[in-house]
């Protein structure tokens, strides 16, 4: 006979150089169940250390876009990503070149720092579960990107980009589009891949 099933607990750790809100988030989720945060550090040579490229016990990291140590976010992605944990951007800024930069380089999502703690909670399970966080933020990087690496997304990928990010909810722009939820949603996932591959080194 098989016992209750234990639920799985999500390590966290918050790469910030803003010290008012590595105390809030340590107090936040502090209430959180599920959650754990097990490190924080002002940059990611502080949280993976002396590990050079070995992995570290964590499964999502929450990485600050703009660090003030001069490093570059999409270096600070790939070097997380490669130490094993999935990430989470978190950012006050809103420049869209540097949000299609940080999805690229392989953040799972882009969330901006005036969300409450729910959105970012919810936010940390979806990364942690192996999904992907949209934010209007990150469609609206994506939906008018003019770079020249930008990969050639399919019109209902597209409309559904435009109409999520003009700030509809998943469940409004998916009525809009004429698709589910779930629909929209996969469309959103297939920009992201689409991303990642365009930004990886051929």
């Amino acid at each position: 006979m098989r016992g209750p099933a234990v639920a799985r607990v999500i390590t966290v750790a918050v790469v910030d150089d803003d010290r008012m809100l590595l105390d809030g988030l340590r107090v936040w989720l502090e209430e959180v169940p599920g959650v754990v945060l097990a490190a924080t550090a002002c940059t990611v040579d502080g949280l993976l250390g002396a590990r050079g490229a070995g992995p570290v016990p964590y499964d999502v990291v929450l990485l600050d876009l703009v660090l003030a140590d001069g490093s570059r976010p999409p270096d600070n992605i790939r070097r997380v990503r490669a130490a094993g944990p999935r990430v989470l951007v978190i950012s006050t800024v809103a420049d869209r070149r540097r949000i299609v930069a940080a999805i690229a380089a392989g953040a799972d999502g882009y969330l901006t720092k005036d969300h409450d703690l729910p959105a970012l909670v919810e936010a940390v399970e979806e990364v942690a579960g192996g999904g992907t966080v949209h934010s209007p933020e990150l469609a609206f990087a994506w939906a008018h990107d003019d770079g020249p690496a930008r990969p050639r997304l399919s019109p209902k990928e597209r409309q559904v980009l435009l109409e999520y990010a003009s700030g509809l909810t998943l469940k409004a722009t998916a009525r809009r589009a004429g698709v589910s939820p779930h629909t929209a949603k996969y469309y959103l996932d297939r920009v992201k891949e689409k991303y990642q591959q365009a930004g990886r080194p051929t």
